[in-house]
């Protein structure tokens, strides 16, 4: 496996400890704050009164943008393997994360709002995208789309919900099973069982003209 090939799979593997991350700013948080009812934005709100209060805002926003430019990088490294449809959605979506971070949703509602459509938009589109450059590797497939289809239910019942009830565990839904998934893709592209590493069919270099 070469030198882009391994820095790709290891910042991939690194984003699954985010969910760490997110558990110790709610953990921090004083008030009623509930991860199957508050959504992951509340955890980055600056603004604190007597009824609720997010101390660690700021390492929030901060791993928000940093793992989303460790998707973006890591989806970039590994581009010939992942092909240029999953590579360009994982690089927009890591782009929309970063955005949200520096935008929080208690600073302007409607940027932030912005900035997040395209995550919600790209994630789930990039797995779908990468279970058919992994076709061939059918579990691994397989399991990416059933991963695209919990997030496509996990966006669209976060919208329909709103602040309501559950809007947290929706949004989770929508987002944390992305981390393994393409953690479990980027596994997949290393060595293969012959040894050599898996190249994405749209990647595959043109022969010449005969």
């Amino acid at each position: 496996m070469d030198q882009r090939t391994t820095w790709g799979v290891a910042l991939l593997l690194l984003r699954p400890a985010y969910v760490a991350v997110e558990l110790a700013v709610a953990a921090a948080t004083t008030g009623d704050y509930r991860l199957l009812d508050d959504t992951v934005s509340q955890l980055g709100e600056s603004g604190c009164d007597a009824a609720y209060c997010s101390p660690g805002h700021d390492v929030m926003n901060a791993a928000i943008i940093g793992f989303g430019l460790v998707l973006a990088v890591g989806a970039l490294l590994l581009a010939p393997h992942f092909g240029r449809v999953a590579t360009a959605l994982l690089v927009v979506a890591g782009l929309s994360s970063a955005a949200v971070g520096l935008a929080p949703v208690d600073q302007d509602a409607a940027l932030h709002t912005l900035a997040a459509t395209p995550l919600f938009v790209a994630q789930p589109l990039a797995l779908l995208a990468l279970a058919r450059v992994l076709r061939a590797r059918r579990g691994v497939s397989v399991a990416l789309v059933v991963t695209g289809l919990a997030t496509v239910v996990g966006a669209v019942g976060f919208v329909l919900a709103g602040d309501g009830a559950g809007a947290g565990g929706l949004e989770r839904l929508a987002l944390w099973p992305v981390l393994l998934g393409v953690a479990a893709a980027a596994v997949a592209v290393g060595p293969a069982r012959s040894g050599g590493t898996h190249v994405a069919a749209d990647c595959q270099p043109v022969p010449p003209p005969p």
